[in-house]
């Protein structure tokens, strides 16, 4: 299941993180979704996807979403719903239940339950609580944070949380890749 035609080249994978690096200076998300889909190596498709969505902002939503059915590896199909439940767009709450509901790998069900949570979608409460009936105790687990989260925030009424002040997505070019967490 995992492509490894490249992942062992270091030379190729030094050489695109550095034209990564640039691009994203330059904000380019089609670079980025070029890489996505061209790319062989994980490390590197890896990378792409959590870059996108601080590059891309809510216009890269449906490019993860298209990651989540579409992509043969489960660490990068983990990687598109932890990126979607960082920039926080509520458009992202369709394609991220679908995730949890039908992935056949568990830690993407497992990162889809934790980003329906993180971007507050009180429309995926339904799918959440039939999260709790997972095959997965980790999936399960997140599924209950999720709600927990979902229902903290409806209840809060101490104004904007940390959260709500944290900037997101990043603006271009004001930090570096290494910078630029993985799930």
């Amino acid at each position: 299941m995992y492509r490894r035609s490249v992942i062992e080249d270091e030379e190729h994978r030094i050489r695109l993180m550095k034209a990564m690096e640039e691009e994203f200076g330059r904000g380019r998300p089609d670079y980025f979704l070029r890489v996505i889909e061209e790319e062989q190596s994980l490390v590197l498709r890896l990378h792409a996807v959590c870059i996108l969505a601080q590059v891309g902002g809510q216009e890269s939503v449906p490019t993860l979403a298209d990651v989540l059915p579409n992509d043969s590896d489960p660490l990068v199909r983990h990687e598109a719903p932890f990126s979607l439940g960082q920039i926080g767009y509520a458009s992202a709450a369709p394609p991220l239940e679908r995730a949890h509901q039908s992935d056949p790998d568990p830690i993407v069900r497992h990162e889809a339950a934790v980003a329906l949570g993180s971007i507050r979608s009180q429309t995926s409460r339904t799918a959440l609580q039939g999260a709790l009936a997972d095959e997965d105790e980790i999936a399960r687990n997140s599924a209950g944070a999720s709600l927990f989260n979902l229902d903290f925030l409806r209840k809060y009424d101490g104004g904007s949380t940390a959260r709500d002040r944290a900037p997101r997505p990043l603006s271009p070019g004001t930090v570096s890749l290494s910078a630029v967490g993985e799930g």
